[in-house]
């Protein structure tokens, strides 16, 4: 049985599948674990999960906490970090969370926060399923898996099928998150400079051409030139509108090939999808890629104890 501490915090929109956070609190606490701050699930206030100051406090308490709970667990994503991003209190984030084991788990618009956490206090944190993904129905059984198999151990993998040519063997820092948020902080001090990193990214709703602008901006401000390598995930309901003439997803990643001048390997199981990894933002990673498969192996990056129940048993009804 795991017996993790989870707090939930919601740092952007609120609870709008009230049914959806419920079923995974349940699922949590008949895992075996302790599911704090449940509160916030009923804050709300126009589309977002409470004020501005009571969203950037379930971030800043974190730093006062004399026992950090296991996990932080970001409830949905939505809209509403960017205007966190002023009103943190980085250096005693820094001094409490920096090195220590606590799993910050969440993506989407929880990408915001992640680079800001990381360029202005070395806080790793986990791109992985928001509390209404752990709810989800179907039962997320591999999303499930791969949450407790990352979190309870020190280093964890992940394989897929990938159509590309060539081989691609390198190594660096993993991060990344969602598009059209890691792009919306390129220039600011929340954007943070990483070299010879491991970029992975996905995005839900941009047409292709807005999603081939993104890319650019990448290429333009120079991000992609410092990494090794760069990871697409799921691109969910990212399609071509009436006047794009043929132009699709694929034509967006094939100019992506051509621009990128790194390895771009596609079809990471992570995103606004049913099947999501666990990735640790800030973890090393090597990559490899050959033959049609793809590896990703990652370690360096908080842990704790052990989580026999891996095989998403809790809450299948």
């Amino acid at each position: 049985m795991a017996h993790a501490r989870i707090r939930l915090i919601a740092p952007s929109g609120y609870a709008h599948d009230p049914a959806a956070m419920a079923r995974g609190v349940a699922r949590l606490r008949e895992a075996g674990c302790t599911v704090e701050g449940v509160d916030v699930l009923e804050r709300a206030q126009l589309r977002f999960a409470g004020t501005d100051a009571e969203r950037a406090a379930d971030i800043n308490t974190l730093a006062t906490l004399d026992d950090l709970p296991d996990i932080a667990l970001v409830t949905r994503g939505g809209y509403g970090a960017a205007r966190l991003l002023g009103q943190l209190d980085y250096g005693a984030l820094r001094e409490r969370l920096a090195g220590s084991s606590l799993a910050l788990v969440g993506h989407s618009d929880f990408t915001a926060l992640q680079l800001a956490l990381y360029a202005q206090s070395r806080v790793r944190s986990f791109a992985g399923p928001l509390l209404a993904d752990l709810g989800a129905e179907p039962f997320p059984t591999f999303t499930w898996e791969c949450f407790w198999r990352t979190l309870a151990t020190e280093g964890s993998e992940a394989t897929w099928s990938h159509a590309g040519d060539g081989e691609v063997d390198v190594q660096g820092m993993l991060w990344g998150g969602n598009l059209a948020v890691l792009c919306s902080l390129l220039g600011t001090p929340y954007f943070p400079a990483i070299e010879g990193g491991i970029l992975f990214v996905e995005d839900l709703g941009e047409p292709p051409f807005r999603i081939e602008r993104l890319f650019y901006q990448l290429k333009l401000a120079g991000v992609l030139a410092r990494q090794r390598a760069l990871v697409v995930g799921d691109f969910h309901a990212c399609r071509p509108g009436p006047r794009d003439n043929g132009y699709d997803l694929d034509e967006t990643f094939g100019q992506l090939a051509r621009i990128a001048g790194i390895p771009v390997i596609h079809g990471l199981p992570h995103g606004h999808a049913a099947r999501q990894l666990t990735l640790p933002f800030g973890g090393q990673a090597r990559l490899r890629a050959s033959g049609g498969e793809a590896r990703l192996e990652y370690t360096g990056y908080p842990h704790f104890g052990s989580f026999p129940r891996l095989q998403g048993e809790a809450g299948r009804k």
